[in-house]
């Protein structure tokens, strides 16, 4: 995952995204490309301490010195059910808003890809689906690819395709 993410350079081979070989990229410019096209949710949220939820989510577009677009920052606070939330620390949080905070600012700058590494692992069973059906919704109605990497196999049998991996081999 994190070779797809621009995250980890691989020792050998190449990795495509949109056509571009993205480890031919300098570190500026793969800074960039992560920021610009890659989403990334981690299993424990990632968020920074000291911002409220709407400030966490909007991270990624002022790194990039980018605007806000209001109108989709409502959307998708909206879309998460997070709208009286906006203000409050992520410690003021459960742990299901927090990750539909992390998932809010990964869809925020409209990635083509989402990289989830287990992101309903510290959640119940209602948060779980909630955040599931969050991503199905992402890549529906934004054409946004999904890669989700999970051990629960309710969970992955959502996905349109499932790719096992079995002692560090694709089976």
């Amino acid at each position: 995952m994190h070779l797809l993410g621009g995250v980890d350079r691989p020792t050998s081979g190449k990795v495509f995204i949109d056509g571009e070989d993205i480890y031919q990229l300098n570190d500026d410019e793969l800074a960039v490309f992560r920021r610009r096209k890659v989403g990334l949710i981690y299993q424990f949220y990632n968020l920074i301490p000291i911002l409220n939820v709407e400030e966490n989510v909007t991270l990624p577009l002022k790194l990039d010195n980018r605007e806000v677009d209001d109108r989709k920052l409502n959307e998708l606070i909206t879309l998460l059910g997070l709208e009286k939330r906006k203000t409050h620390l992520p410690n003021e949080l459960s742990g299901g808003q927090q990750q539909r905070t992390s998932i809010a600012r990964s869809m925020i700058t409209s990635p083509a890809i989402i990289l989830a590494d287990e992101p309903t692992g510290n959640l119940d069973s209602k948060a779980s689906d909630e955040i599931v059906a969050l991503l199905k919704k992402s890549n529906e109605e934004y054409q946004q690819t999904i890669i989700m990497i999970t051990h629960n196999m309710e969970i992955a049998n959502v996905a349109d395709r499932i790719l096992k991996i079995e002692d560090g081999k694709l089976v």
